[in-house]
C-alpha cells in the first residue's frame, strides 16, 4: 500500500506534483494557505511535502503544529537570493527547517529540478536524477520510493548536512536555466560506471 501524501502549498509545484503522484497511484491532499486545511491534511498524510517558498515555512509548521510529528517531511525549497542564504548562515534551509519542525524527519528532494519535470522524472526519453538528503533512513527510503514511482533515478545523497549540496545543485539549476538562457527543459543525471558481466 502507497503512503498517503499530503501535500503544503498549491503552486507550480504542488500541483505538478499532485498530478504526478496520483498518476503513479498515490492517495494525495494539496492545500494552500488555509490553516484548517493544513492541519487535517497534515494529520491525514503519511508523508508530507512542503511545496512553499522558503520564506513561508514558518508559518507552514506553524499551521501543522504537531501534526507533522513523526513523519517524512519533505523540503523541496531552494534558497537563492541573498537575503534568503544569510538566514541561514552556514546550514541549509532543510537543517534550519528541521530544527523549527524538531519531531518531524526532514528530508531534502525534488529541489534540484524544475517543476516541469517532477512529474515523471524525465526529459525526453532521459531518466532524470533524484537525490534524497536526510538522517532518518524510513524517510529517505519513502523519499526514494515516491521518486522511484515518478519516473527519476534515486540516489541516496547522504545525511541531511548535504542538503547544502543539494541547495548549490538547485541554484546552478536556476542559473543555467534561467540567468543563462537554457531553459526549463534541462536537468541533472547522475552516470554510473557499468558493472562488468
Amino acid at each position: 500500500m502507497k503512503s498517503r501524501i499530503g501535500i503544503i502549498g498549491k503552486g507550480n509545484v504542488g500541483t505538478i506534483l499532485k498530478g504526478g503522484l496520483e498518476l503513479a497511484g498515490y492517495q494525495v491532499r494539496a492545500v494552500g494557505n488555509e490553516p484548517k486545511a493544513v492541519v487535517e491534511t497534515a494529520k491525514w498524510a503519511e508523508l508530507i511535502i512542503l511545496a512553499v517558498p522558503f520564506k513561508a515555512l514558518d508559518d507552514a509548521v506553524k499551521e501543522m503544529g504537531e501534526s507533522a510529528n513523526g513523519k517524512p517531511l519533505v523540503d523541496v525549497t531552494n534558497l537563492y537570493s541573498p537575503e534568503m542564504l544569510a538566514a541561514v548562515g552556514s546550514k541549509s534551509g532543510a537543517e534550519v527547517l528541521q530544527e523549527k519542525s524538531q519531531k518531524s524527519k526532514v528530508v531534502k528532494a525534488f529541489n534540484t529540478h524544475f517543476a516541469k519535470n517532477m512529474a515523471r522524472g524525465h526529459i525526453g526519453n532521459e531518466q532524470l536524477t533524484f537525490f534524497v538528503a536526510g538522517d532518518d533512513k524510513d524517510a529517505k527510503a519513502k523519499t526514494l520510493e515516491l521518486g522511484k514511482d515518478l519516473g527519476f533515478d534515486p540516489v541516496d545523497a547522504g545525511p541531511l548536512s548535504n542538503a547544502k549540496l543539494l541547495e548549490a545543485l538547485g541554484n546552478l539549476n536556476i542559473q543555467l536555466g534561467y540567468a543563462l538562457g537554457l531553459g526549463a527543459d534541462i536537468g541533472f543525471r547522475l552516470v554510473r560506471a557499468k558493472t562488468p558481466p
